[in-house]
Formats: C-alpha cells, structure tokens, sequence
C-alpha cells in the first residue's frame, strides 16, 4: 500500500495580496498608483492579476451602462401626468371635506350652546314664575 500525500491547492494569500487588494480599483481607474515593489509583486503574482482584469472588466461594463439609454415605454409621461392630477384632484376633495368638517363641528358647537343657553332661560324663567313674591 502506497500512501500518498494530496497537495493543497490553494495557495495562501500573501501579505502583499491583502496589502494591494484595497489599492487595484484606484489602479484600474487611474486614482492610484503603485511604487516599483508593488507593481513588480502585481507582475509576479497571478491571483493579483486576476484581481486587476477583473476590476478591469468591471470598468469597461460600467461605462458600457453609462452610454447606454433605455428608451422610456410608450405614454409613461402621459400615465404619469394623469396620476399627478388624479392625486392633485384628491388632494383639493379631501382638503375642502376636512375644511367643511371643521365648518360642521364649529356650526355644532354653536347650535349646542345656544340650545343650552336656551334651556338655561326656560328653566330660569319657570323657576321664577312659581316664587311668591316677599314684598306686597
């Protein structure tokens, strides 16, 4: 029986790997640059420049979406104009119902006190009438 040793693929990542990572997206858009050691470990290391072609492709699809237009659906400015006045038409209805509600409860208010008052006069009024006067 032959045993045999299974080799670790992957490969750890160096200190210079973590050190760079933060820096290769400032590379690819021009933000950053590298000193010598940097740029000679990126030229070596083969996860670094799988790191920087990706970041590199991420670009370029980037600025693929900023020239690209989307042409809007056919009466979404119609649609959307329509809703804004359907709501503004809503608005003003609910607006003018709060307003009469407020003149509602006012005119209310105003009937009950006068009814009280009244009450009050009638009751006064009769309480009056049944006195025997003191003085004759």
């Amino acid at each position: 029986m032959r045993s045999e040793r299974v080799r670790d693929r992957a490969t750890p990542i160096s200190p210079s790997c973590e050190a760079l990572a933060d820096l290769l997206p400032g590379v690819v858009d021009g933000t950053t640059t590298l000193d010598r050691a940097d740029r000679r470990h990126v030229e070596r290391c083969l996860r670094c420049q799988a790191e920087l072609a990706q970041y590199r492709k991420l670009l370029r699809a980037m600025q693929g979406l900023r020239a690209a237009t989307v042409p809007e659906p056919t009466g979404l400015v119609t649609d959307v104009i329509a809703h804004l006045e359907a709501a503004g038409e809503r608005r003003a209805v609910r607006a003018a119902l709060t307003g009469r509600k407020v003149a509602y409860i006012g005119g209310i208010a105003a009937a009950a006190t006068a009814a009280g008052a009244g009450a009050a006069i009638v009751l006064v009024s009769r309480g009056r009438k049944g006195r025997l006067p003191l003085a004759g």
